[in-house]
């Protein structure tokens, strides 16, 4: 784990002041197909890891502009979006599906069942981008099946600038649009770090993919599985 600065303490607040000015720039890149890496292998990859788990009731957090709800509703798959973002949640609710509540993590972390309860899946698509995972991850539990699962696609590695150690990078959506973009502070973890986070919040990591390139195979993504703890509290 990296050593904190003084100005870590910002980040999150940050983090969440970035997907509110981007939000109209996020649902056009998303919705126009802008981004290389979901239009060729990412999106398929998220929807079709949910898809084959069957699911009776999905999670999705920070569902941003609501896209993989409604993916998962074409589906068959029901699901509730929650975001903190109220301008993401204004435009994903415009567009139908959902349920979608404007929710925090911090907001979740306090009552989980403002949520809803009943989960037998949560999906984090790219989304749990700050330091500090567990209490989130505790909450979950209490509104999930004792058979749910958790699925968690982030970036892979290979695709991020060394040193490849924990600590908060600055994403600034280059080659996402030509919009003006509001540079978004996120945290990496590696592998092992991913695998200790997940295990303070209550879940052991039971599988992991990578989403490759189409034409290269590069890997452009991972997807963690994991499982609850049966006898976290």
């Amino acid at each position: 784990m990296s050593r904190a600065r003084p100005e870590d303490d910002e980040r999150p607040g940050q983090l969440l002041a970035s997907w509110r000015d981007n939000a109209a720039a996020w649902t056009a890149a998303v919705r126009g197909r802008a981004i290389e890496s979901r239009r060729v292998a990412t999106d398929a990859a998220i929807v079709d890891a949910v898809v084959a788990r069957r699911p009776a009731l999905t999670l999705d957090l920070g569902c941003g502009e609501g896209w993989l709800v409604r993916a998962l509703a074409e589906r068959g798959c029901a699901a509730v979006g929650v975001d903190g973002s109220a301008p993401l949640i204004d435009a994903a609710s415009a567009a139908g599906g959902g349920p979608f509540h404007c929710l925090g993590y911090d907001d979740i972390a306090a009552e989980p069942r403002r949520c809803g309860a009943g989960f037998d899946l949560a999906v984090a698509n790219f989304s749990l981008l700050d330091a500090q995972t567990a209490p989130l991850l505790a909450a979950l539990r209490r509104i999930m099946t004792a058979d749910a699962a958790l699925l968690i696609q982030t970036v892979h590695p290979e695709n991020v600038a060394p040193p490849h150690a924990d600590g908060w990078r600055i994403e600034d959506f280059r080659g996402f649009g030509d919009a003006a973009w509001m540079p978004m502070p996120w945290y990496f973890r590696t592998l092992a770090s991913w695998r200790a986070a997940l295990r303070d919040g209550g879940f052991t990591v039971t599988g992991l993919d990578e989403p490759a390139h189409p034409a290269d195979g590069r890997p452009l993504s991972l997807i963690l599985t994991a499982r609850r703890d049966a006898g976290a509290r």
